[in-house]
């Protein structure tokens, strides 16, 4: 009775918007001008109680599936998968039961005292229910295999039947070697998520990552809320990971370290250097780590603008953002994980973008894609881009939205990433004509390049990045930068809510920044390239051919 109810509501909600918001006015269709009305609607009822934080496997998934695609059809977008609005993402969901499991690490003899959660988490990589585990430890330093870099944390170690335990980041540059994996900027290699399937790549039984608020860029609470309060996810029909998969505290690793006669602080500096070789440690894995498991369907949701010229519809401007977030967990306290900036702003900001580009097409057609389960390691963008409902060779741009800027006005906009194609020199045109710059290139410290649902496409080929907030704001910048600031203890958090006072110009600026750099590349006689030498370039090369 409960979901018939839910339907109806969403039904009549999606009538009275159509209403509202015509996909088409009588006449000249005017500029496609992103209005904040209909973005704040949809941002509110999207990071409401009502969608229950949007949880993959959730009924506030399904919830969210069911309001895109009515959404998609109100604002006048035709379906992109046939006479559906939905493309099938099969996944499988795992969730540790530490309660059913007698699983430890045994080092230097003695049981090392660990509280799944507080100092360690751990899940099957392989969609497989139990393990019984018996493995050596061994530290493998960055755990990172790149030729190009002449760099080997394995050589020749065989991982077969052994537990990896690997540091987060990737090496530090050098006097002599200052650009080396990318010098200050974080390079694919550095990303957690390389590291669980390199662990697979060599054939390891698991691999644990020694977790530092530095090296992830964010605090242990996130991995807690990630891996041990709500269940996780990954592909059912893409590789498999190794038996076990966790992270550890930094303090647990010390621990680790030292009950096996080792020095951490000297392992992680002899790990900067090419020369490092894998260490045994003195300990061991043991027990049954048991696990729930299942497979469930998830749901992109795509809509098509079609393009007006005879012969350049037929290529196609892809914008992204990702509807999902940690849903509802725990069973006290404040249990919805709403996910108001992420990434409830950037799923709104789309649907107030498409209803905007189906009044006003361009030459080449434009698709709005909500993609499921990124919060899961980019899941829907990379099962879109495994099976693309358009020929990646013929995919001009993806320009991905994620946690929008929801404090005020800036005069600058964010493009990190795109100075690897020619979307560089149109983002900056674009800016321009809004009178705004484009904010000075940093470092890539996070790697924030390697984890939003851009990558997926970037990794296909297609000229990807996502579009930031900017950094300088338009006034009050002291207290506009303060309140900026508080979002940082809100991401993943269950109160990361949506506040009806907020002042969403800047939300509706970005997005219209990012309509009108997609509008530029679809009225652009050629598809933009990639900038010569860049690895990700020769992949839409390949899928061409």
């Amino acid at each position: 009775m409960h979901k018939i109810v839910s339907s109806v509501v969403v039904t009549a909600l999606a009538s009275s918007l159509a209403l509202a918001y015509p996909a088409h006015a009588a006449g000249k269709a005017p500029a496609a001008t992103v209005k904040e009305a209909p973005l704040r609607a949809h941002l509110a009822f999207l990071a409401s109680d009502a969608v229950e934080g949007r949880g993959t496997g959730q009924r506030g998934g399904e919830l969210t599936v069911t309001y895109l695609e009515t959404q998609a059809m109100a604002a006048g977008l035709l379906p992109a998968n046939g006479t559906s609005y939905r493309q099938e993402v099969k996944i499988a969901g795992v969730r540790a039961l530490p309660e059913k499991s007698n699983v430890g690490i045994v080092a230097g003899g003695q049981a090392l005292p660990l509280n799944f959660g507080a100092d360690w988490v751990w899940g099957p990589g392989d969609a497989k229910p139990d393990h019984s585990m018996d493995a050596e430890l061994v530290f493998v330093g960055y755990g990172i295999s790149a030729p190009e870099e002449g760099w080997d944390d394995f050589k020749g170690l065989d991982a077969k039947g052994k537990v990896l335990v690997m540091m987060v980041n990737d090496p530090a540059p050098t006097a002599a070697e200052p650009n080396r994996f990318n010098g200050a900027g974080l390079t694919f290699y550095g990303r957690w998520t390389y590291k669980l399937a390199e662990a697979a790549r060599q054939g390891a039984a698991g691999v644990l990552l020694i977790h530092t608020d530095a090296s992830a860029s964010y605090g242990w609470s996130v991995v807690q809320n990630s891996w041990a309060a709500a269940e996780r996810f990954q592909l059912a029909d893409a590789d498999l990971g190794t038996g076990m998969q966790g992270w550890i505290t930094d303090a647990t690793a010390r621990k680790l370290f030292a009950a096996a006669g080792q020095d951490l602080d000297k392992l992680r500096a002899a790990a900067e250097d090419k020369n490092f070789k894998p260490v045994v440690l003195n300990a061991r894995v043991k027990g049954e780590a048991r696990a729930a498991v299942r497979t469930l369907n998830e749901y992109n949701v795509a809509g098509i603008v079609p393009g007006t010229d005879p012969k350049l519809k037929d290529e196609v401007v892809i914008y992204s953002a990702h509807w999902d977030h940690m849903g509802k967990q725990g069973t006290e306290g404040d249990t919805i994980f709403n996910g108001a900036v992420d990434n409830a702003s950037g799923t709104a900001a789309l649907l107030a973008m498409a209803q905007e580009a189906a009044r006003a097409p361009s030459k080449r057609s434009q698709m709005f894609l909500w993609v499921a389960a990124e919060e899961q390691g980019l899941l829907g963008s990379a099962a879109y881009a495994a099976k693309p409902l358009w020929p990646i060779e013929k995919t001009a741009a993806n320009l991905n939205l994620d946690s929008l800027n929801w404090v005020g006005l800036v005069k600058d906009v964010s493009v990190p990433g795109s100075e690897r194609t020619e979307l560089g020199a149109m983002a900056a045109a674009t800016a321009k004509a809004m009178g705004l710059t484009v904010a000075p290139s940093r470092p890539d410290l996070a790697g924030g390049y390697f984890r939003s649902d851009h990558f997926s496409f970037a990794k296909a080929g297609v000229p990807a990045f996502s579009v930031g907030a900017g950094s300088t704001w338009a006034k009050d910048a002291e207290a506009n930068s303060a309140k900026a600031k508080t979002y940082r203890a809100k991401y993943h958090q269950a109160n990361d809510e949506y506040d009806p006072s907020w002042d969403l110009s800047g939300m509706v600026q970005q997005a219209q920044f990012t309509l009108n750099l997609g509008r530029m590349v679809a009225d652009a006689p050629k598809m933009p390239a990639w900038k010569a030498g860049d690895p990700f370039g020769k992949a839409r090369t390949a899928a061409a051919k």
